[in-house]
């Protein structure tokens, strides 16, 4: 298990763009990836769940993938999350 603590970078957060992209990053692992907030666990392959975590700018969640490509996952969707997502990735 590899486990990351980030900062939410992106002006308007984790809100319906930036999460479909997250969720989008995280379906192309096959490991288990999860993000907590507070005493909250969503499964980062879920866009309902991104959603709720309701993680605005400035927000520290911690990035928890488990399996074959754990490192990698953490890795780059710790890069995403950190990044200004609306204007780094083009649809």
């Amino acid at each position: 298990m590899v486990e990351k603590e980030i900062t939410i970078k992106n002006k308007t957060g984790l809100h319906a763009r930036p999460a479909a992209i997250l969720v989008q990053k995280a379906n192309e692992y096959s490991s288990d990836i999860f993000l907590e907030k507070d005493e909250d666990r969503i499964n980062a392959k879920s866009i309902m769940g991104v959603m709720m975590l309701a993680a605005a700018e400035g927000c520290t969640i911690k990035i928890i993938a488990s399996g074959d490509d754990e490192q990698e996952a953490v890795e780059h969707i710790s890069k995403l999350l950190e990044s200004d997502i609306d204007n780094e990735v083009k649809s």
